[in-house]
């Protein structure tokens, strides 16, 4: 097989959670680009429709469910729903997540939580219902962050946590069903990107990224999505139970 050939997701079926806005959008897209039908889910499932339409402007099919990460029983209809729609379920995207920025004396438990809730107990629900029904293994991608490996400049406490769990996670299931299921679990811990998350900081932070990070600059989404098709296609066959840091060298040693 030629080598690029292996970056094809021609006939797989692809779960992307958090797919409303930012980095869940060129996500979808890429998937599609590469050759993958859609399956979109996010809280804000109005606008599932826009990034919907750039699949099919791809020729690839989607459908949509809103779905809150935080409640097994909507994990468990989005894979579902995929099953239903179209006979399979290949590829999980584990995007949807939350920040903050709230100094640790001041966080209430509640901002804790609600962060911890999203971002790690959401990625542990979808895949394990995406574990139980996909039947032909397949490739997990838990996103991650670089603030989940070091400290990036603001008080995220919450955050942070819930992004080194995340990495956690990402070995031990990796570790449990990459030889039993087949199924290969790998994380991105993405840099600073242009999404929601990110168009608030200020002008400040965004000149310290740019002064630690070795390319001296904040990366372009297609730099991550292509990165992720790299993960989940048979060009990764044999990567399972590792982070990809896509920061233009911020944690570097």
């Amino acid at each position: 097989m030629n080598v690029l050939d292996t970056f094809r997701l021609d006939g797989k079926v692809a779960v992307v959670t958090g797919a409303s806005s930012g980095l869940g959008v060129a996500f979808a897209q890429a998937l599609a680009q590469a050759g993958a039908d859609l399956v979109l889910g996010a809280r804000r499932v109005e606008r599932l429709p826009e990034t919907g339409a750039l699949v099919e402007a791809e020729n690839r099919d989607y459908v949509a469910l809103k779905t809150d990460v935080t409640k097994p029983d909507d994990c468990t209809a989005l894979i579902a729903l995929a099953i239903e729609r179209f006979g399979r379920v290949d590829i999980l995207v584990n995007n949807a997540g939350v920040g903050t920025a709230v100094p640790a004396t001041s966080e209430t438990p509640e901002q804790f939580r609600n962060v911890i809730d999203v971002n790690l107990m959401g990625s542990y629900w979808m895949a394990q219902a995406f574990a139980r029904q996909a039947k032909s293994g397949g490739a997990i991608v838990n996103i991650s962050s670089i603030l989940g490996m070091r400290p990036g400049g603001l008080p995220q406490a919450a955050y942070a946590s819930s992004k080194a769990a995340v990495i956690g996670l990402t070995r031990d299931l990796a570790a449990q069903w990459t030889a039993r299921k087949g199924i290969r679990v790998n994380a991105l811990a993405p840099g600073y990107f242009p999404s929601e998350m990110t168009d608030d900081l200020p002008d400040a932070t965004i000149d310290m990224v740019r002064t630690l990070t070795a390319a001296q600059r904040i990366g372009r989404v297609e730099e991550l999505a292509s990165t992720l098709i790299w993960l989940v296609s048979d060009a990764s066959s044999y990567v399972s139970g590792v982070t990809v840091p896509v920061d233009g060298g911020f944690v570097m040693p």
